[in-house]
């Protein structure tokens, strides 16, 4: 007849092998029952003890302590780790490795024509221009009359304005920073540099234009202020903004606020004047208008036009960011796409 204590060490090996093998709290659940459950192997053979001799019952009941105690000790160390294991992969934590160098977290950085804006206001500052603010909803009289383009003027169609629907305040959008030249001249007396930054508004969106725009507008006013002071200030930007050489022309124009008028245009900057699809084969690219103050500009806030001359000039600020950075689309400025924006 087989030793009982033999039988209780087999039971040990076998139960402690299962425990080991065990993949899952299940399995090691299963296990459990087997050996050393209420009802498992071990606790059968400590149902027949009482029948011993009082010697056998020492020495049997004993190896089975011992040999239930090691499983059970084998039962708590496996389910810890497979609960462990089990934790890290819920967690993802188990993916970890401490070795890879930290990552940086994203920085930011300003819009391209933030920039560009930046930019150009920067640049006439050096040359000696200070900036002038002025308010978005505009009176007609400062967006319009003021600047020579009464009611009646076919110009105010080229305008493509916003009206405020209330006719009894006679306000728009304004469709330029130009307002801004005359509330300077108004409450300064000349010599006078002003830039005038800021958000514009007109009925129009395309490829090239959008409903929302930047501009800035520059004037002088001083005595003997002449074409030549103007072409020498742009010329001056132009190398700052483009890089230095980078030949202009000057073409006549019409604006209603200057005379003479000039648009200016640049050496292709994509072409370097080959001609492409840019420049429509031209050569040249248009950047501004510009132009010599009207005399009767001046009626308007109180300067003398036989004692003051003047120049004004305006752009685009996403037109230059386009010609600078070789965007053809200005409608990828306002679309947040984070592709393009990170580019810059």
């Amino acid at each position: 007849m087989t030793d009982p204590s033999d039988r209780l060490k087999e039971l040990q090996e076998a139960g402690l092998r299962a425990i080991s093998a065990a993949a899952s709290e299940s399995d090691l659940l299963d296990a459990k029952g087997k050996y050393f459950g209420k009802k498992g192997a071990v606790s059968e053979i400590l149902k027949t003890v009482a029948y011993l001799p009082a010697e056998e019952k020492k020495r049997i009941g004993g190896a089975a302590n011992e040999a239930r105690g090691a499983l059970e000790a084998a039962f708590n160390a496996r389910l810890d780790e497979i609960r462990e294991r089990e934790r890290l992969a819920r967690e993802g934590s188990g993916l970890l490795d401490v070795t890879l160098p930290g990552r940086s977290a994203s920085v930011g950085h300003r819009h391209p024509v933030s920039r560009t804006l930046s930019d150009i206001v920067s640049v006439f500052q050096r040359l000696g221009f200070s900036v002038r603010l002025g308010p978005e909803i505009e009176k007609d009289y400062y967006n319009f009359e003021a600047l020579n383009i009464p009611k009646d003027h076919p110009a105010r169609d080229m305008q493509d304005t916003f009206y405020m629907d209330w006719p009894e305040m006679d306000l728009v959008l304004r469709t330029h920073t130009s307002p801004i030249q005359i509330r300077t001249m108004e409450g300064m007396r000349p010599p006078v540099r002003v830039i005038a930054p800021g958000a514009v508004y007109r009925c129009d969106s395309d490829v090239t234009h959008s409903p929302m725009f930047h501009q800035v507008e520059g004037f002088a006013v001083d005595r003997s202020v002449t074409m030549a002071d103007l072409k020498g200030l742009l010329t001056e930007f132009c190398g700052m903004m483009f890089g230095p050489g980078l030949p202009l022309r000057f073409r006549p124009s019409f604006f209603p606020f200057t005379e003479p008028s000039a648009e200016v245009d640049i050496r292709c900057v994509i072409c370097r004047g080959a001609g492409c699809r840019v420049c429509k084969d031209s050569g040249w690219l248009e950047i501004l208008g510009c132009g010599m103050i009207d005399p009767s500009v001046f009626g308007f806030v109180g300067y003398d036009p036989e004692e003051y001359t003047g120049f004004a000039f305006g752009m685009g600020v996403e037109r230059i960011a386009m010609l600078r950075h070789g965007i053809n689309d200005i409608r990828l400025f306002f679309e947040n796409d984070i592709r393009f924006i990170s580019q810059f």
